[in-house]
């Protein structure tokens, strides 16, 4: 099964996809303003052109676990996301994965990198599990 994860920012939207075997992460090039017309449309295409079966999107809640500005952000564009796109969007805790990119480095965009850990977070949380329905 291939997943799409996507940290999302207003600017730009990180994004990351799982291998067939929904083992490994890999960084994929941010989607520039994803909320958009143009962005909503290239996401759509690029969970097409992946053969993506589920996406994830990175829910930014507080420390506490609680809501921030963003949390109702992301929200709001899982919701718009879901109705472009003909397979199961769910969200997922992203708490620290921006911190955590910054601090590891690499090549990709850091909010590439984000979408990465989150995905490794969400797959790590279902390993052994059967239900992928979870959100």
């Amino acid at each position: 099964m291939r997943i799409l994860a996507l940290d999302y920012g207003s600017a730009r939207c990180g994004c990351a996809v799982s291998d067939p075997s929904a083992t490994i992460a890999t960084p994929l090039q941010p989607v520039p303003r994803p909320a958009t017309r143009r962005g909503l449309s290239r996401l759509r295409s690029l969970a097409r052109e992946l053969g993506a079966q589920r996406i994830v999107v990175g829910l930014p809640l507080s420390l506490s676990g609680g809501d921030t500005p963003q949390t109702a952000q992301a929200r709001a564009f899982a919701a718009s996301l879901a109705e472009a796109v003909k397979v199961p969007v769910e969200l997922y805790d992203e708490r620290l994965t921006t911190k955590l990119a910054a601090r590891l480095g690499g090549s990709s965009s850091e909010d590439s990198r984000a979408a990465a850990l989150l995905l490794e977070s969400w797959l790590s949380a279902r390993d052994g599990s059967s239900a992928l329905s979870h959100g």
